[in-house]
Order: structure tokens, then sequence, then C-alpha cells
């Protein structure tokens, strides 16, 4: 099956590293021209440089802060005064680690703002153009985490569930203009986040990181971690006509992590 996302415009999240550079770097192969968010300048100028062109795409990079919504409101209406995108992808970096009984409502208000503020309102920008079109692909990066709450990540597990239901509901209201709005729920991914919340577990049960890696490992059904380069080809199929008639899902991709139905 060859995904053609040729003179479509993307906009992807979080793709100075980890799954959001996979995510781009897939659509960029299928065709898309497809602009970065970060905030790391030199990591996003390098990825610009290194996506693929042959198809006449123009890529181009804006750096944001996520975890400063004024600041990012402003910074992505500018953007779309100028430009219109095709396919969001909605991605972010989590929120911090903890427990509910670590966490006090400031925390959950940061969170809120970073992963449902953020992703609600660059989605109300987006959609401008693809209801003028009559054609759009929302694709929104949550977690295994709204299914199976992790006790160490109550601020991710609280909000990526309201953003899951916020979508089913938007899902069925762009439908009628051709437009997809899904989720995906990540499992566990050889990512730095990943890497970051491991040396957590380590310090606090007193034990190597490489055994806490065997140890999520060994709750994988496959028996490894995520590719993000997997991660890529889902979001690249979600992106196409093939998808078309997929939409207000929340799709795993887990290596089989998940225990529910």
């Amino acid at each position: 099956m060859y995904i053609n996302l040729k003179n479509k415009k993307a906009l992807v999240g979080g793709s100075s590293a980890g799954i959001g550079k996979e995510i781009a770097q897939q659509l960029a192969e299928s065709g898309a021209s497809v602009t970065l968010l970060s905030h790391s300048e030199e990591k996003l100028k390098n990825i610009v440089d290194q996506l693929p062109t042959d198809q006449g795409q123009k890529h181009q990079y804006l750096i944001v802060n996520f975890n400063d919504f004024e600041s990012y409101k402003q910074q992505i209406t500018a953007y779309f005064e100028k430009n219109s995108v095709d396919i969001l992808v909605n991605n972010t970096q989590g929120p911090p680690a903890g427990t509910a009984l670590e966490k006090k409502v400031a925390d959950y208000q940061e969170a809120f703002d970073l992963l449902f503020k953020v992703v609600v309102f660059t989605t109300e920008l987006a959609l401008r153009n693809m209801q003028k079109n009559k054609w759009g692909r929302i694709i929104n990066v949550a977690s295994v985490s709204v299914k199976e709450p992790l006790p160490y990540l109550v601020l991710s597990n609280s909000i990526r569930a309201a953003v899951v239901t916020w979508a089913k509901s938007l899902a069925s209201e762009v439908g009628k203009d051709q437009i997809t709005v899904n989720s995906i729920l990540t499992g566990y991914f050889d990512t730095q986040r990943i890497a970051s919340l491991n040396a957590k577990k380590a310090k606090e049960q007193g034990i190597d990181e490489e055994e806490v890696l065997k140890n999520m490992e060994a709750k994988v059904p496959v028996g490894r971690i995520g590719n993000p380069e997997e991660y890529g080809y889902l979001v690249a199929f979600l992106a196409s006509e093939k998808a078309a008639y997929i939409t207000g899902t929340q799709i795993p991709i887990d290596g089989g992590l998940l225990q529910s139905i």
C-alpha cells in the first residue's frame, strides 16, 4: 500500500526528537510538507535540513514553549495567520511524573494548560482551513494510561483522558466535513521520556536502569519496547486518504501491553 501525502501540509508538535521526530520523517517521506514545533532551534534546523524534498516538499520549523500557554498562543496564532495545514499532529512533552498524593491543584493546572489547552487551541486554528477545504486529519498523541492508569503518571493519566474524550466529541461534529479525529494510545517506546522515567524508577527502587528496562520489556507481549519509526508509520496511514473511514477512535500502539478490551 502506497501512502501518498503529496501537496499536503502537516504541523507536528514536539518534533525535535523521539516520536514526534519520526512522525515528521514519515509524513515527509510520504510527500507532505512539514512544519516542526519544539523549543530547540538547533535540533529543529538540523531535522528540517534532513527531511526529504524530492516531491517538492517545503519544510519549516517554529520555536515554541508548550509550558507557557500565553506565549504559545501568540506564537501559534501568528503562524496560522500566514499558514494553513491539512494534517495536525497534537504532541507535546509529558508533564512531570508523580502520584496523586504528591500532586497539588497547581500541578494539575499546569498539566491542563500543557496537554489540553495547547491541543484544543491549536486544533481550533487548524480546523478553519480544514472545514473550508472539506478535508483534514487531526491526530492526537495520547497514552495507554487513559485506559489503564499508571500509578506514577497521575497528571498524564488525568489530562490525557480528557483529551481523548474531547477528541471523540469533536470527531462526531466534523465528520461531515471529511475531517477525521483520532487518538493514539502510546505504549513503551525508546525515547528520552522513557529513559528519564526509568532513571527515576531505578533511583526509587535502588536498582540499575538496565534492570528497569528489562522489567518493562517483560510486560510487553512482543518482548520489547517500540521503535519511534513504527509510530511514524501508523500516523502516516491515519493522515492519508486510505484512513478516510477511521475516525473517533483510540488506537493503541503498545506491543500488546494493554490487557483491557
